[in-house]
């Protein structure tokens, strides 16, 4: 397996997590365990994700930028998380949280996905996408 196909793998989980997220009502059990369950999940794969993928990715002229713009969006992601938590799950203003998490969340990832993979798997041997993929998927699973 590569790095890519890890990240990727981890990526739906998000996306189908946020998916569900937006699609629930008031302060329920289901609202609070997918928004426990999507914390985690993002939090963690953007500690590993930063660590296994962006960090060697850093050094790299072709991809510095891209890196840096998306540990930034996960910055963002971190401070909506963080909004949500500070705003009752049954007001409105939760919802508009959410939908602007929903949003960044899937941009980030499609970003990731047809701009920084591409760039990456220039800048990377296969080696190193092999070894990053094992480090990473030791760490988050």
């Amino acid at each position: 397996m590569n790095i890519f196909k890890a990240l990727r793998a981890d990526h739906d989980i998000q996306r189908k997590l946020v998916d569900a997220l937006i699609n629930t009502h008031g302060d329920t059990d289901e609202r609070k365990t997918l928004m426990q369950q999507l914390k985690t999940q993002l939090q963690q794969h953007a500690k590993f994700e930063e660590r296994y993928f962006y960090n060697p990715l850093m050094f790299e002229d072709l991809t510095h930028e891209k890196a840096r713009h998306s540990v930034a969006e996960h910055h963002q992601i971190d401070e909506l998380i963080e909004q949500l938590e500070d705003t009752e799950m049954s007001s409105p203003a939760w919802l508009v949280a959410a939908k602007k998490l929903h949003h960044l969340v899937h941009h980030h990832l499609d970003e990731e996905e047809h701009e920084v993979f591409q760039l990456a798997g220039k800048a990377l041997t296969e080696g190193q996408k092999e070894s990053l993929a094992e480090h990473y998927n030791d760490a988050m699973h």
